[in-house]
C-alpha cells in the first residue's frame, strides 16, 4: 500500500522543487520586502497549495504555466478561485511568461493590490 504524502508534505516537496519563475519572483516578496508584508510560499490551505500567500492581507498570488491556459486548467483555477474567494481569500493569477518578461509590472500590480486591500472599505 502506497501512503500519499500530506498537503503539508507536499507544500514542502514544492517548495524544493519550485520552478523558475516561483524562484525570480520569490527574491521580491522573501523577508518582507514588499511594503514590509509578510508572504509564504507553497503555503497549505486545504484542500490546495498557494504558491505565495499573505495572511494579514488574505491574498493568494498565483503563477500559472502553460497548463492553466487549457480547459481542464481553466475550469480547475476558477473553482479554486471560487473557494478561496468564499473564504474571502483574493487570488491574483500572473503567467510565468510575465513574471520572466515584465517583473517591474508584476511587482507594481501587487503593491497596488496589497495597498487597496489594506485600506479599509467606508
Amino acid at each position: 500500500m502506497q501512503n500519499r504524502p500530506t498537503l503539508a508534505q507536499f507544500a514542502r516537496q514544492l517548495r524544493i522543487k519550485k520552478t523558475d519563475c516561483e524562484h525570480l519572483l520569490w527574491q521580491k516578496p522573501r523577508s518582507r520586502q514588499i511594503t514590509n508584508l509578510k508572504f509564504r510560499r507553497q503555503f497549505p490551505y486545504p484542500p490546495y497549495v498557494l504558491d505565495f500567500y499573505c495572511a494579514e492581507l488574505k491574498l493568494a498570488i498565483e503563477l500559472d504555466g502553460g497548463q492553466h491556459h487549457e480547459s481542464p486548467g481553466l475550469i480547475q483555477d476558477q473553482r479554486r478561485t471560487q473557494y478561496l474567494n468564499q473564504k474571502g481569500i483574493e487570488v491574483v493569477r500572473f503567467s510565468n511568461l510575465e513574471v520572466m518578461q515584465q517583473m517591474g509590472d508584476v511587482l507594481e500590480q501587487i503593491i497596488r493590490i496589497a495597498a487597496h486591500r489594506r485600506t479599509p472599505s467606508p
